[in-house]
């Protein structure tokens, strides 16, 4: 997600300000018995405004914890369920994927205006923009790589059974079910015509592989949506965040994913606002690369990989076409949001161009 402002909660004396989307009176004594840790002396701000979920860190004296809510404003059906975010936390906490704990949860929409979470710190960098991975050097850059591989390969592996997580998602269908949605979520949240959206759902359709492996899936895994620790004299992946969007469904569609997002050196990743030129520094893999090493750290063909990376070029858009009428409507926090309808038919168009 792109970075946004942060928004003081702090004032002089113990007069407080209000931050949009966490009001004080109720937040206090909410967590007053679900998180007493904090205590009522707490201060915030918003370290990700992103183009979707809020994040807050909420510090007092005596503890820094994390809270998550939907966005401001109408929010589409199905969209931004803190309560399905929360459990596939809880259950994957005890696992090889590298999460932060879940302290507390509820579903009670008059604490903060929506459902909401708080989860633990944890200490670690989130790299969002190009600067900062400048500073990485050449051979922490392919480490940070396979390290992000690696975690992706162990999302895939997770037992469902024993996680709990068998019933998280339809165990068929899954990329028919996903265009059907996202079809539906772009006739909810369109600000424009747009005939050539038309003609690429129509390609998805006809397109589609039959079958297809069910794992547990991310939905937006990413850099930028990851803590990485340098802890052990190199960069490895500390937590993974943001999975509002986790399913069961493809694997590979989680890896097109990632490869949505990512340019590697020389690659060309102007259609999408979100991290940009990011990975584009040597000693970075290309996408190709990237794919290769996925295949062989869990054995899965990725033959068909083109379909999959026109597919979540096309979720991007809708998800961005959403992000761009909160933004007309004024109810977007942080930056970078003028800038997100321009890539909508970008990636309509970069995604038409992979069938």
């Amino acid at each position: 997600m792109s970075p946004a402002d942060a928004i003081p909660g702090s004032a002089s004396g113990h007069e407080r300000e209000e931050v949009r989307g966490l009001p004080r009176a109720s937040f206090t004594a909410w967590a007053a018995e679900a998180v007493p840790e904090l205590g009522p002396d707490w201060t915030a701000e918003v370290i990700s405004g992103g183009l979707s979920n809020i994040t807050y860190r909420v510090t007092s004296p005596t503890a820094t914890v994390i809270v998550r809510r939907p966005p401001l404003g109408k929010l589409l059906p199905s969209a931004h369920d803190m309560g399905r975010e929360s459990r596939v936390l809880t259950a994957l906490w005890p696992t090889d994927v590298p999460v932060p704990q879940v302290l507390a949860t509820t579903s009670d929409a008059d604490v903060v205006g929506a459902p909401f979470y708080v989860m633990a710190l944890v200490e670690g960098t989130v790299y969002r923009d190009p600067a900062q991975t400048t500073e990485l050097a050449v051979a922490h850059r392919d480490q940070l790589s396979d390290s992000l591989v690696d975690v992706l390969a162990a999302i895939h592996a997770v037992d469902l059974d024993r996680t709990g997580l068998r019933d998280f998602g339809k165990p068929d269908g899954y990329l028919e079910r996903q265009v059907r949605r996202w079809s539906g979520q772009w006739e909810a949240s369109r600000t424009r015509d747009l005939p050539a959206m038309d003609d690429l759902i129509r390609a998805l359709d006809a397109q589609r592989p039959i079958g297809g492996e069910v794992t547990l899936v991310h939905g937006d895994y990413r850099l930028d949506n990851t803590l990485v620790s340098h802890d052990r004299g190199r960069p490895e992946v500390a937590a993974v965040v943001d999975w509002e969007l986790s399913t069961l469904g493809d694997p590979l569609a989680d890896l097109a994913t990632w490869l949505t997002y990512y340019s590697g050196p020389g690659e060309d990743g102007s259609a999408v606002p979100v991290a940009a030129g990011l990975t584009a520094h040597e000693g970075f893999p290309t996408t190709d690369e990237i794919a290769e090493r996925y295949a062989a750290v869990t054995g899965r063909d990725v033959s068909a990989l083109d379909y999959y990376r026109a597919f979540t070029d096309f979720r991007l858009a809708v998800i961005l076409e959403g992000v761009h009428a909160r933004y007309l409507a004024g109810r977007s926090m942080g930056e970078g949001y003028n800038r997100v309808g321009h890539s909508v038919p970008l990636l309509v168009e970069r995604a038409l161009s992979r069938l």
